[in-house]
């Protein structure tokens, strides 16, 4: 919404700046109502961040994150929030506001963004976040352009009843921003992810004197990142990563290969900063890699001198000791550039001894194995392995027990809402908002889909809830792929499949010949000869069994009966359930 000027925004390079406005005497609205706080995702989980807050009809998103899948999800390449609730709501949606430029919190918007779009919906961005997501839709096909409008830690904005500040926040990315929310009913303070970091590097340190003035508009509700709330102590300061870096740097004696997420744009920076400070050139592997580099040097966020940044094949030109290769991969992805490098399908990588192998992240919950069998592989092949159970090599953007309850004595809020992280995290951070002093009646643990109300003089859960269950991408199939596809394919992973075709005589409904069988996945025919002949006598059986009854055939029911019979026969003879596949040809 447009109103007096109160703070100039300047947008991407080649766009003209835009002013943002607010009132600051304006009223808000004079009906004063309950104040619903709706988690689509991100609550109860690691990723797939939506928060919704609605006020009478008028809803603002905060962030539009996926996840990435579990083990037990095959084929599976994001899971995104279940938008349902906002289905038929869509004109009443005001504007959509980013944290920061983390997948976790922008993912999704390809897949979602068309569910909610209407022609006055407003979205807003700090100039990173909003250079990323704006490349990423580009690389969809048949997606309008997103008008987003910039901004940048001070800038204010009026969405309806929302009055919304931005404020800098430190975390593992430039451009991260905290929100203080006006609503109706109170201050909300959203920290977004963060830490508190005296010594970061290229960033500046965080704004505690900015913090406090905040606070001094008496914080309702305090919505704070959890991610670290089961870890003791204090997040490690990004200037501790870089001397342990320095260390590998300086005794490493052939190439470097780096690996890290394509949106730690501060690790980035310290590895180019290194490898020119060793003399090292810098090849950039991986879509994600390059494109988020191509967009922070457009904007000033990675410097490099001239030079320094090289292409792929030129790698092979120099001596190992003058390489770094910064790549992807560092979570052990199938697709990523590092995982094959170690197996061995990159076009002119290959590992060998004397290479040096940085994996600049901590696990993900429910990676601990693919990461440990890329590791396996690396130093099968004569590299060395550096991670961060070695050494600090890496710092988590998420601020830890101390600097959490940090926050809470600063904010000092009357209620508290935990945000972004598993259930366990949610509770122990919920226990340190006790310790703080805050009463437990303000304190409310939500997940996905519990609708939190809120009003000046308590918090509480509704009955109702919204659909939070997962939606889940594959290809170019969104919320196709739902529980029962999931199934088979678990069980075709498990036990595989089983097809048995009968020919039928049309007119005496007798099997002809007999019944084909082919196996993926349950057992190799060759060594199988007993247990098929036996399967091929049994469905001859049933076939001819229900022909000679006389009248119609139902072939429907003939089908689930090879399937029950010979699902109970196969798992008798093997322990194993294939999925069976029945097929009857009428000749």
């Amino acid at each position: 919404m447009v109103e007096p000027v109160d703070t100039l925004v300047s947008e991407a390079k080649g766009r003209k700046p835009v002013r943002v406005q607010v009132s600051p005497s304006a009223p808000l609205m004079k009906k004063i109502t309950n104040l619903r706080i709706i988690p689509l995702g991100g609550l109860g989980e690691v990723g797939r961040n939506m928060m919704l807050l609605e006020y009478q009809k008028a809803i603002l998103v905060i962030d539009m994150g996926f996840r990435l899948p579990e083990e037990d999800m095959p084929g599976i390449d994001y899971i995104v929030p279940n938008t349902s609730f906002l289905k038929g709501k869509e004109k009443n949606i005001l504007g959509v506001v980013f944290t920061h430029g983390h997948y976790d919190h922008i993912g999704a918007i390809p897949y979602l963004i068309e569910k909610i779009w209407h022609p006055n919906l407003e979205i807003f961005a700090s100039p990173l976040t909003r250079g990323i997501i704006l490349k990423r839709q580009g690389d969809f096909s048949n997606l309008p352009r997103l008008d987003i409008t910039e901004v940048k830690s001070g800038s204010k904005i009026r969405l309806g009843p929302f009055r919304i500040e931005f404020f800098r926040q430190n975390h593992n990315i430039p451009d991260n921003l905290g929100l203080l929310i006006e609503t109706p009913v109170g201050d909300i303070l959203h920290t977004s992810d963060f830490k508190f970091d005296s010594h970061p590097v290229n960033d500046l340190p965080t704004d505690f004197q900015k913090l406090y003035s905040l606070a001094k508009r008496k914080i309702l509700l305090l919505l704070s990142d959890s991610t670290g709330a089961e870890e003791d102590g204090h997040s490690l300061s990004e200037k501790t990563i870089e001397k342990n870096l320095d260390e590998i740097f300086k005794k490493a004696p052939g190439r470097i290969i780096a690996a890290t997420f394509a949106s730690l744009i501060n690790r980035i920076q310290q590895i180019i900063s290194l490898s020119e400070k060793y003399g090292r050139k810098v090849s950039l592997e991986g879509y994600s890699m390059k494109t988020n580099v191509e967009i922070s040097k457009i904007l000033g966020y990675i410097k490099s001198k001239k030079g320094t940044l090289i292409k792929g094949k030129e790698v092979l030109n120099y001596p190992d000791s003058k390489i770094t290769i910064l790549c992807t991969g560092a979570q052990g992805e199938g697709s990523a550039i590092l995982m094959r490098v170690a197996i061995k399908e990159h076009p002119f990588i290959r590992l060998k001894k004397g290479d040096s192998v940085i994996l600049s992240s901590s696990v993900i919950p429910g990676n601990e194995r693919t990461v440990q069998m890329l590791k396996d592989d690396i130093l099968r092949q004569g590299a060395k392995v550096f991670h961060y159970k070695m050494m600090d090599i890496h710092a988590g953007g998420h601020a830890q027990k101390e600097e959490l309850k940090e926050m809470i004595g600063i904010m000092k809020p009357k209620f508290f809402l935990p945000i972004h992280g598993q259930y366990s995290m949610l509770v122990a951070h919920s226990e340190l908002a006790k310790e703080a002093g805050i009463p437990e009646k303000n304190i409310v643990v939500a997940e996905n889909g519990k609708i939190v109300n809120l009003n000046q003089k308590r918090i509480y859960l509704e009955k109702e809830t919204a659909p939070s269950n997962y939606v889940m991408v594959d290809g170019l199939g969104i919320g196709d792929v739902g529980e029962v596809v999931l199934r088979d394919r678990q069980m075709l992973a498990r036990d595989g499949m089983f097809v048995i075709v009968a020919v039928v005589d049309r007119k005496t409904g007798q099997v002809k010949g007999s019944p084909d069988i082919i196996s993926r996945g349950f057992v190799y025919l060759r060594e199988s000869k007993e247990l098929l002949r036996e399967t091929r006598k049994k469905v001859i059986g049933i076939v001819n069994r229900a022909a000679g009854t006389g009248g119609a055939v139902n072939w429907s029911y003939i089908k689930d009966e090879i399937r029950n019979k010979l699902g109970q026969f196969l798992f008798s003879k093997t322990q194993r359930r294939p999925m069976i596949l029945p097929v009857i040809i009428e000749v």
